[in-house]
């Protein structure tokens, strides 16, 4: 018997809906990277903001802030001289002091390890020991666009913010940019933006070590 004129277009539509259906499927796997496209993809934001950092070693440059709000009443950096350094350079980490006036309590510390970038704040007294909070940051999104690098909030930050009452820190995500030009230190969060801007044109004298440093 043959097909009757609807069940055979039925029939010859069953090819591309199956076409249409495998297709589906590999479309959706790339939507989602494999956890090795991705650890390829840290590697190479990693390395690409470590050989952005490197040529800048034993410089330092002098900053402003160009966004901070909302501001507080007590803002520590109101009115400071800013000024970062890059003083210390060694295979797999690079060190940033950065001086608010006379404050030398803090310093940025990008770290490479096979999984990527991480990038700390390591806060000290001026006796050298350490605050109660400090070696908080993340790890560098495997994403992103041009010379931004951004590190949201990991874990163990999160835990240290809440275990000392800071929740409102929890979403952090701090970002850089570099370029021939000038290099940007930012903190974001839901209502809250603070970004430094340092000038790379122009190099200043090295200030005195960071405390602990």
């Amino acid at each position: 018997m043959n097909p009757t004129p609807s069940r055979a277009r039925a029939l010859a539509l069953l090819p591309l809906a199956a076409a249409l259906l495998l297709g589906g499927c590999v479309l959706g796997h790339t939507v989602h990277p494999s956890p090795t496209a991705e650890r390829a993809a840290s590697q190479t934001r990693a390395e690409q903001l470590f050989q952005r950092l490197k040529p800048l070693c034993g410089q330092a440059f002098a900053g402003r802030i160009v966004a901070d709000t909302p501001r507080s009443a007590d803002d520590p950096f109101g009115g400071k001289t800013l000024v970062m350094h890059v003083r210390g350079c060694e295979a797999d980490a690079i060190r940033i002091p950065f001086h608010v006036g006379e404050d030398r309590s803090r310093t940025w510390v990008f770290t490479r390890h096979p999984g990527g970038l991480r990038f700390k704040h390591d806060h000290r007294h001026r006796d050298g020991s350490e605050d109660e909070l400090t070696m908080y940051g993340g790890e560098l999104k495997p994403r992103g666009e041009g010379e931004r690098y951004e590190f949201p909030a990991d874990p163990e930050s999160r835990a240290l913010f809440r275990r000392l009452g800071r929740e409102v820190s929890v979403p952090n995500v701090w970002a850089v940019e570099i370029d021939d030009k000038r290099f940007v230190y930012e903190l974001a969060r839901p209502g809250r933006l603070f970004r430094v801007e340092f000038d790379l044109t122009r190099p200043l004298p090295a200030p005195p070590p960071p405390w602990g440093g």
